[in-house]
């Protein structure tokens, strides 16, 4: 590819590659990242309390502990170091055979869970150049409301990875003996859609203006990918980073992981939103 077709490219995307170097930016980041430690476990345990007490569906919970193995990797195998998804699902799995989540509790946890949306909601106004935030009682009524269409896409797409589990289960001969590799690729078939439209959601009601739905769309999707080829290059990486994690950091290791992971994560979708943001400045919609 010559110069000449790589500088548009290049013009175009230098003011975010500076505003991700900014420290406000790492600042919101951070931010994120540290509501997303505190409200992963809440709103993983509403999500398999959902399918175990009110549904009972044993294959939507497995396929709930299968997205968290996707995200944070799976099982490694006997006699090595657990990964955080591993940690995670063994510690779901122990927290839901001494207690049951009560219909009350659920609510009270998916408003914990919903203070993600809070800094993120900050961060994406500074993004599109806002200097008023909404107060924090409407901030409270949006992310509930955005928590509940997450959970809601996040519900689906676990419903249909648990209907093809159970085919591929049910399966014989050549299906049931990869159905491991089926199940897990079903899962990304039905999630990767449903995490693009939950990004839209996002950018699209969570700043406090109006956001011109046909401008976030394309950069949804292109972030979706994005966080998607992120899980790939931390499964790569943990297990150079897993030996430091653990000398240093010891039971906190997973933690920080979270914590790490969910930092570049919201790094990429501020990028997408300074990104249209700065489009939207130099070629404005009527």
């Amino acid at each position: 590819m010559s110069l000449e077709r790589v500088r548009p490219w290049w013009s175009r995307a230098k003011p975010t590659v500076h505003y991700l170097m900014e420290t406000e930016a790492h600042v919101y980041a951070l931010a994120i990242a540290a509501s997303v430690l505190l409200a992963f476990f809440p709103f993983c345990l509403v999500m398999i309390a959902f399918f175990r007490n009110v549904l009972h569906w044993h294959a939507a919970e497995e396929a709930m502990y299968l997205a968290i193995g996707d995200l944070f990797g799976g099982r490694w195998g006997a006699g090595a170091t657990r990964s955080a998804g591993q940690f995670i699902e063994d510690n779901l799995r122990a927290w839901f055979g001494m207690n049951r989540v009560q219909v009350t509790s659920m609510f009270l946890l998916l408003f914990t869970a919903n203070g993600i949306f809070e800094p993120l909601e900050v961060a994406l106004n500074r993004a599109w150049g806002v200097t008023k935030n909404r107060t924090y009682l409407k901030n409270q009524i949006i992310s509930l409301g955005l928590i509940f269409a997450c959970g809601g896409l996040a519900l689906i797409s676990l419903m249909f990875t648990a209907m093809n589990a159970q085919w591929i289960s049910a399966s014989s001969g050549f299906i049931g003996q990869i159905g491991g590799v089926l199940a897990s690729l079903f899962f990304k078939l039905a999630a990767l859609p449903v995490s693009m439209l939950a990004l839209f959601l996002v950018y699209w009601l969570l700043p406090n203006r109006k956001v011109y739905p046909q401008r976030i769309a394309p950069v949804a999707i292109i972030v979706g990918f994005c966080l998607e080829a992120l899980k790939y290059v931390y499964l790569l990486a943990y297990p150079m980073l897993r030996a430091k994690f653990e000398h240093e950091y010891s039971a906190f290791q997973y933690s920080v992981t979270i914590v790490l992971w969910s930092f570049l994560g919201a790094l990429i979708v501020l990028a997408g939103a300074h990104w249209t943001a700065n489009h939207e400045r130099k070629d404005p919609l009527s």
